[in-house]
């Protein structure tokens, strides 16, 4: 993979973060840095004022700077936007942050030296990954604060990861027998003007979105067996006449689940007319949820191979500033997938509450001692909290602005605090489906000796060999916490 030439994935980028060798630099993309940053030096030299080169910024923009002190101004400007807050983002987030900044520097309208941007590339190659603050951005200007901290261990300040451990960058810098970079013209404005904190937190929420997905339609399907409810509102026929692909898609994916169940043909011949709406309409909520997905992976993606920094150098003679930096485009997007991750949670909990009514021969609370045993009582109670809490995270952090900049941000969109909301929301779907596994599989145990579909007997077994059936009340907190690993860990089969 090529830096500032090919078009990235997202899947791509978590490629380079296990492997950042994966990507480099070529021979055009380093001319086209060559040329950006050529093209910046000849705009210093003509000493046309231009934003963000000779000039203060944001309101700042009407004050001249000579070219002597352009290269103060540049330092200036870092350590002075270095003001995030808060816990430290995770490692990988800072990683991804970096392998997106080195890509949209790389296409060549930023000015950015090569130096610069090889040193960065040397950092990810040797594990050198910055320490980021979570708080601090308004997602306007572009992450402003958070890129600050990550482009702080260029200038040799700030804190490092290595393993998994912190330290002063100067200690590692002398390490390795490398030196502080000097920025020049533009640089300082480049490297932290963009909407890399926020991308970073929509490709992580991707990636854990997308196996979710696929999680919460085998979970469903399993819950579905359990309570021996029909397969027939997964017919093709059905979604063919309303023809939505996130629905298609998990019609279909529902019946292979189901495909060969003993459980299915049990309920054939029953006298219910239908199920709850959290069984039949797997298809239409999921598949709402899917098409959520998509929208943030297109958004995502266009994102990731765009630039994002201001002013966009064009040529010598033409740079124009103008508002690439601003975060609307991925907050929107974000919010409609953390609306999207809680409702796969929301429908969970309903079928996890259904399994424990103690209708069609599942004893009430899933437990044939219910009264000396509270059975699976309260991990509902748990997951309803999880579910609630979801709620609250659901108000759209792009409904809101604030002006910043003494007026000259004026409409900021937030999206910074989008995407930490869409992994915080995901982060608690992982325990909301953990208990509607559980439950689920002690459902099973009850329609025994009818035998589940291929694929539901896997993923039975799978739990199984963490957590075992229920007998009379324990640590089923324990329990839960076994099958979220599972989760984590990606050990279902979800495909």
């Amino acid at each position: 993979m090529i830096y500032g030439v090919d078009v990235f994935t997202f899947h791509d980028v978590l490629e380079i973060c296990k492997n950042p060798n994966k990507a480099r630099l070529s021979k055009v993309s380093r001319e086209q840095i060559l040329q950006s940053q050529k093209n910046v030096q000849q705009i210093v030299e003509s000493d046309r004022c231009v934003y963000g080169i000779n000039t203060g910024f944001g309101p700042l923009c009407d004050t001249k700077i000579s070219a002597d002190e352009t290269a103060q101004l540049q330092y200036n400007l870092i350590i002075s936007h270095a003001v995030g807050v808060g816990k430290p983002i995770d490692k990988e987030l800072s990683k991804i942050m970096m392998i997106a900044k080195v890509h949209a520097l790389s296409k060549g309208f930023s000015g950015v030296s090569l130096e610069v941007i090889e040193r960065m590339i040397l950092m990810l190659e040797k594990d050198i990954i910055p320490v980021v603050p979570e708080q601090g951005s308004v997602g306007a200007s572009g992450d402003l604060a958070p890129l600050a901290h990550l482009v702080l261990p260029l200038l040799g300040l700030g804190q490092v990861w290595v393993g998994d451990q912190v330290f002063d960058t100067k200690e590692i810098l002398e390490k390795h027998n490398l030196e502080p970079l000097a920025l020049g013209p533009k640089e300082g404005l480049g490297l932290i003007n963009g909407t890399q904190f926020i991308l970073a937190h929509a490709i992580k929420g991707l990636e854990k979105f997308e196996y979710l997905l696929d999680l919460a339609d085998m979970t469903a399907a399993m819950s579905i067996e359990a309570y021996r409810g029909s397969a027939s509102p997964f017919k093709k026929e059905l979604h063919e006449i309303r023809p939505f692909e996130g629905s298609k898609k998990v019609a279909a994916r529902m019946l292979k689940f189901l495909k060969g169940s003993e459980n299915m043909k049990a309920h054939e011949d029953c006298e219910r007319v239908q199920d709850p709406y959290s069984m039949r309409c797997v298809p239409q909520v999921h598949g709402a949820s899917r098409n959520a997905f998509e929208h943030l992976r297109n958004m995502a993606e266009t994102e990731l191979n765009s630039v994002t920094d201001n002013p966009i150098v064009l040529s010598a003679e033409e740079s124009i500033s103008g508002g690439n930096f601003h975060g609307q485009l991925m907050a929107l997007p974000l919010d409609y997938a953390t609306l999207a991750a809680a409702e796969l949670g929301n429908i969970s909990d309903r079928r996890s509450y259904l399994l424990l009514e103690g209708k069609y021969g599942l004893p009430r609370l899933l437990t044939e001692s219910s009264g000396l045993n509270s059975g699976f009582m309260i991990p509902q109670y748990t997951s309803a909290a999880l579910v609630t809490e979801n709620k609250t995270l659901c108000f759209p952090a792009s409904a809101d602005s604030i002006p910043t900049s003494l007026g000259q941000e004026d409409h900021v969109s937030m999206g910074s605090i989008s995407g930490r909301k869409f992994n915080q929301v995901l982060g608690n779907l992982v325990n909301i489906l953990s208990v509607e596994l559980m439950f689920a599989a002690q459902g099973l145990e009850f329609r025994r000796p009818s035998r589940c579909s291929k694929i539901i007997e896997e993923n039975f077994a799978i739990l199984r060999s963490k957590v075992a059936k229920l007998e009379d009340d324990r640590l089923i907190g324990k329990d839960m916490l076994a099958i979220a690993e599972l989760i984590n860990e990606r050990k279902f089969v979800v495909n």
